[in-house]
């Protein structure tokens, strides 16, 4: 069979497929964690995980010490996060990834290479790939977000992929109807929501060690992020939001915004309003237990988070969704859909903490899955041939019933 020497040294069958995985932010990071620790445990698998994007950012928290801290090897880092949330300085971060992705492959190639959602740092790997006939595994494909960039980033990141590993069915009819072959597609499910089959709870104690939080009354959860299509009225979105919460009157935990245009806007009016609040928090940094056990003891999730439309039903948590951000994507049952003026975030917000709502969520099913997604996503890199097939995409043009999708 002949052998070859991974990262760490050890020899291992030449026939085991390298998996390389893209993290470029403790979001996707939460996601992946179920896939990851599949990825390892197969004994077809080698997982190669390129670490890139904020993960490596100290303004961010970084969080490459957080990957390290879950047992994982960090096998390359990409810097490509230049300090600019401007749309230039954005877009010379895209070509910093280009550039430094391109001279990693030229280094080594994996076998498959895996990326998630929407962002320019995964864009930039999967552009990437492409000269080096590099197959690429999409996660979390065919959705929509009308209100960012991200909507047409996740959308060109499906048409430079190989395989794509979708959330709903609705998702991957999108997907064959964006010219994809119908067995390219693999509906798995959310994975992030494969955490919670050995999620357990942070107590107290752990709370208040870990973050210095100490929750009492139920707080709102809040995260807001820049709407990448309305970068100029971040300013105006977050002075609304923020004065809701002022006239609501809760405790508020803050989580940070993204790397994306005008999100230091967003972070300096948290952080201000956080000053003269007693009652209010932010935590830069949960991680995914962390951020789990918030969605325990909030009353309800405030603000424009995809975590709002794709875990939080699965904690029967009332979600007020502001503004265009996720427009387009499947909602829960637990959705609020407001925009982004005071006084509809008020009436939305009482609504969340109202007792009924609460009650009415308690047969909710999520829409994203069932906690089956890295099962499905490494059975199926294990298996796929890796050949000409598979490299060669050809525009599926058929009937989507025939095709069966």
């Amino acid at each position: 069979m002949g052998l070859h020497y991974n990262a760490q040294g050890a020899t291992e069958p030449k026939s085991m497929r390298t998996i390389a995985v893209v993290t470029v932010a403790r979001s996707d990071f939460g996601c992946y964690l179920p896939l990851l620790r599949a990825i390892r445990s197969s004994p077809g698998l080698r997982l190669h995980l390129i670490v890139s994007g904020t993960h490596l950012s100290p303004e961010f928290g970084l969080t490459v010490q957080s990957i390290e801290e879950e047992g994982f090897t960090v096998g390359e880092r990409v810097e490509m996060l230049l300090s600019s949330d401007t749309p230039e300085g954005i877009v010379k971060s895209m070509g910093l990834g280009l550039i430094g992705f391109s001279q990693l492959f030229g280094r080594s190639r994996p076998d498959i290479l895996v990326v998630l959602g929407d962002r320019f740092e995964m864009h930039a790997a999967a552009l990437a790939a492409l000269p080096f006939k590099i197959p690429v595994a999409h996660l979390h494909g065919g959705e929509l977000t009308e209100g960012a960039i991200d909507d047409s980033l996740r959308h060109s990141i499906t048409k430079l992929s190989h395989l794509h590993f979708v959330a709903t069915e609705e998702y991957a009819r999108r997907v064959i109807r964006m010219g994809e072959e119908p067995w390219r597609v693999t509906v798995s499910g959310a994975p992030s929501l494969d955490n919670l089959s050995s999620f357990t709870p942070m107590t107290a104690d752990e709370l208040e060690s870990a973050f210095g939080l100490i929750v009492t009354d139920a707080p709102l959860l809040v995260t807001f992020h820049p709407v990448t299509l309305e970068y100029e009225q971040a300013g105006a979105q977050v002075a609304e939001l923020l004065s809701a919460l002022d006239e609501l009157a809760m405790p508020v935990v803050f989580t940070m915004p993204n790397a994306d245009t005008c999100g230091r806007v967003i972070a300096d009016m948290i952080g201000r309003f956080v000053e003269s609040h007693a009652s209010a928090t932010v935590v830069p940094n949960f991680g995914t237990r962390g951020y789990f056990t918030m969605m325990t003891l909030a009353a309800a999730m405030v603000g424009n988070s995809s975590s709002g439309i794709v875990e939080a039903a699965s904690f029967k948590l009332p979600v007020v969704n502001i503004g265009t951000r996720q427009a387009g994507r499947l909602r829960p049952g637990n959705v609020i859909d407001v925009g982004c003026a005071r006084g509809e975030i008020v009436q939305a917000g009482r609504r969340a903490t109202a007792p009924e709502l609460k009650a009415s969520l308690a047969d909710l099913v999520n829409p994203y899955g069932s906690g089956e997604a890295s099962r499905i996503i490494v059975e199926r890199l294990e298996t796929v041939l890796l050949n000409q097939r598979l490299l060669a995409k050809r525009f599926f043009d058929g009937n989507l019933d025939a095709a069966g999708g």
